[in-house]
């Protein structure tokens, strides 16, 4: 029987660890003994804090609460991946895992990557191979590194693949398989349709009619933690919300800081945990929200504004709209064949793309070759195959 670690760090993680998860749970479903069963063990390292992080968050993705909680916490880079490193190391020794499989470009990325190829422990790498080229990005350094001490490098597209392949990466150790937010988007589509999100923000007032309105996320430092960066967005946003409804699940990190900058004026707080009504033109901030009434929300929208990278994505499956709040992406493929443009803190930008949009003018998608929904099973199959490597001794 093989073992794998699963590592997540913050909700975001969760989305992209949950279809490994499944597939994970699938292939032992179909194999008839024992031995070719794989265990594994989900580790949350508590990174970041992490809203919203109820019982019903897991029961929403389809999987169990970690095994294994390191609980490290908020810090500066160099705290977090640290203190990962430590306490991760600890639980490697004592699961003795026949691989680590790591998500996306986070401090715990790096960290649990770097405890593991010291002890010789293999790392598979999902979303390997995106480059922003922008190395003030705590995220690109983070990306770089995993990379190049992978032994397994799962892409999403094939300009993942040219980007290692010019950084020197065997094209032995490098698998295009496909967006694993997509799998979580294709899964839960149908469960998301059910929530009442709509329905509870006045946006949907009889079945036949949803009123038109824009989504907007924001949390990455070099928005929320500049003021002149924050302001100057915050600044186009606010015109386009007199034609358009904008709904805001404000991330804690950005609320701390719209209060730090005296911007929290310019958005109107609204409790939805109660029924509001949404549906006329406003700059409208709420708490974060669970995954499936996100979801819901993306799905309907009208526009979305971003910069998160996994939204660029679901948005281009789902031809939606997006305006990325950024002036690079690692994601460059949802520009060339997606929704996506980016306008990164340009006001007059945000004003003139968001209305072309709203004039009937956006980009069409098309979609990426194995964006299917089956990224993880092909990942999984692959590690499943791979040669058992001899445990080593703690």
């Amino acid at each position: 029987m093989k073992k794998f670690i699963l590592v997540a760090a913050a909700r975001p993680n969760f989305m992209k660890v949950a279809p490994l998860v499944r597939a994970i749970e699938k292939h032992n479903r179909s194999v008839e003994t024992k031995k070719e069963r794989v265990k594994y063990v989900l580790v949350h390292t508590g990174q970041h804090y992490d809203f919203n992080m109820s019982d019903s968050f897991f029961e929403d993705l389809k999987i169990p609460d970690p095994h294994i909680h390191l609980g490290v916490g908020s810090g500066s880079h160099a705290e977090q991946t640290g203190k990962v490193m430590v306490e991760f190391e600890k639980v490697l020794l004592r699961e003795k895992p026949e691989a680590v499989i790591v998500v996306g470009d986070v401090n715990s990325t790096l960290a649990c990557t770097l405890a593991a190829v010291k002890l010789t422990i293999p790392v598979a790498h999902v979303e390997a191979g995106l480059r922003s080229f922008d190395r003030t990005m705590p995220e690109e350094i983070n990306r770089l590194v995993t990379d190049s001490l992978s032994t397994y490098l799962f892409t999403p597209s094939p300009d993942g693949g040219k980007n290692l392949l010019k950084e020197g990466v065997s094209a032995k150790k490098i698998y295009q398989v496909g967006d694993i937010m997509i799998d979580s988007l294709f899964f839960h589509m149908k469960e998301a349709e059910k929530s009442n999100i709509l329905v509870r923000l006045g946006l949907q007032k009889n079945p036949s009619r949803i009123s038109p309105y824009a989504l907007l996320t924001l949390h990455r430092p070099s928005n929320a933690d500049d003021q002149g960066s924050l302001t100057k967005i915050l600044k186009g946003l606010e015109v386009i919300s007199k034609r358009i409804p904008i709904l805001f699940p404000v991330h804690p990190r950005t609320r701390k800081q719209l209060s730090a900058f005296g911007l929290q004026d310019k958005i109107l707080f609204r409790d939805v945990r109660r029924r509001a009504d949404l549906s006329s033109p406003g700059f409208y901030g709420m708490d974060p929200l669970g995954y499936l009434d996100f979801v819901k929300l993306m799905v309907h929208s009208r526009l979305v504004f971003t910069d998160s990278g996994g939204i660029q994505e679901e948005a281009m499956v789902l031809n939606i709209p997006c305006l990325t709040l950024r002036n690079t992406t690692e994601r460059p493929i949802t520009i060339t064949q997606g929704t996506n443009v980016l306008v990164w803190n340009d006001t007059q930008k945000i004003i003139r793309e968001a209305s072309k949009i709203l004039a009937g003018k956006s980009k069409k998608a098309k979609i990426p070759a194995l964006w299917d929904g089956k990224t993880a099973e092909r990942i999984i199959k692959i590690l499943t195959k791979a040669p058992s490597r001899p445990l080593q001794k703690s």
